[in-house]
């Protein structure tokens, strides 16, 4: 993978991505640490893919250590949060990375807890190691992001409407957070290619996929999109706090 930020440009930033033992957010992790900053590897029930992330991190050089958290359960993100004071004095980013409501057998309201719960608790418990200057990105999607302007997939819409409010209920917090010196901002792209949203989505609706590829010309890759989300923890922040990755014409008509 092509790293999107200069090799030393992050050195001495110390960078939390939850939901990183795979996918994207182990993308942006890697990418991250490739640019000089020291990582934790987030994860919930994978721990060996987040220590392959983490052995691979080190053998390029770079600092990281995975922390299992299941971040709809406020006392495992607390003692997530305890590790990274006590191992490096403090955080100066945390993407927002995990999400779901897709999978089966978690309970009805599984979505709303991870994608709006478990965020605004996630953020709440990180001001207390976050310092001054700091970021914090929130990764989303276009479906999610316009859900209240433009209907998406009905496989797709609870976990949508989920995903929207997290990022409502975080956007709340950015006066209180902009006191602190703290910034935020949004990156929403469109779907992306090879998740585990995009499989489950096929799964249950064959074509579906497909069908958006067709609809917006292209969609990105698992490594395109992570190089953005990385790209967001130093670009300026842009008007709206929301980094829009791709076309949003289809979204914005």
């Amino acid at each position: 993978m092509e790293t999107p930020l200069a090799t030393g440009s992050l050195a001495g930033i110390r960078a939390l991505v939850t939901g990183s033992s795979r996918g994207i957010g182990a993308d942006t992790a890697t990418f991250l640490a490739a640019a000089g900053a020291k990582v934790v590897i987030n994860f919930r029930n994978k721990e060996p893919r987040a220590l392959k992330i983490v052995a691979g991190i080190e053998q390029s050089g770079g600092e990281a250590f995975a922390v299992g958290a299941d971040l709809t359960d406020p006392a495992s993100v607390e003692a997530m949060f305890q590790q990274v004071q006590e191992r490096w004095g403090g955080l100066d980013l945390l993407v927002l990375n995990a999400s779901g409501g897709m999978e089966s057998g978690l309970g009805e309201d599984y979505a709303m807890k991870l994608n709006r719960d478990a965020q605004v608790n996630v953020l709440t418990a990180a001001e207390e190691v976050l310092v001054e200057g700091a970021r914090v990105v929130f990764v989303t999607s276009h479906q999610a992001h316009f859900i209240k302007t433009t209907p998406t997939m009905p496989e797709y819409e609870a976990v949508a409407l989920s995903k929207r409010a997290g990022e409502d209920a975080l956007r709340e917090r950015i006066p209180g957070l902009t006191e602190k010196g703290i910034e935020f901002v949004v990156v929403s792209g469109d779907m992306i290619e090879g998740t585990i949203t995009a499989t489950l989505l096929e799964r249950v609706n064959p074509g579906a996929i497909q069908s958006r590829r067709e609809d917006a010309g292209r969609l990105y890759k698992v490594d395109e999109f992570a190089a953005e989300v990385a790209q967001a923890a130093v670009d300026q922040i842009p008007e709206n706090h929301t980094r829009y990755v791709g076309d949003i014409s289809g979204f914005t008509r």
